[in-house]
């Protein structure tokens, strides 16, 4: 997961945070949907319109250091994977 979702962030095309996540949902382009434990999930899964939902095991701090960002990320839409196999996690 981790290596995939770094592959992801640095070659691929990725929105951080629930309403760049809802937007990227709504619009089409999200094909994968990553949250962390602590974001209000229910809210993006039941809004999620048949895009895969992966749960992240670990909180949103946990999950922005993994993307290599210095603040918390809840929610990660990918919309184009790169060089990444973060797709096969959905």
């Amino acid at each position: 997961m981790g290596r995939a979702l770094k592959s992801a962030v640095n070659t691929g095309k990725v929105v951080f945070g629930v309403q760049q996540t809802e937007k990227m949902i709504k619009s089409g382009e999200a094909k994968l949907i990553i949250v962390a434990t602590n974001c209000p999930s229910d809210y993006v899964v039941s809004k999620s319109h048949g895009v895969p939902v992966y749960q992240y095991n670990g909180t949103n701090m946990e999950l922005g250091a993994l993307c290599g960002k210095p603040f918390s990320v809840s929610s990660i839409a990918v919309i184009d994977k790169g060089a990444s196999n973060i797709l096969s996690l959905g």
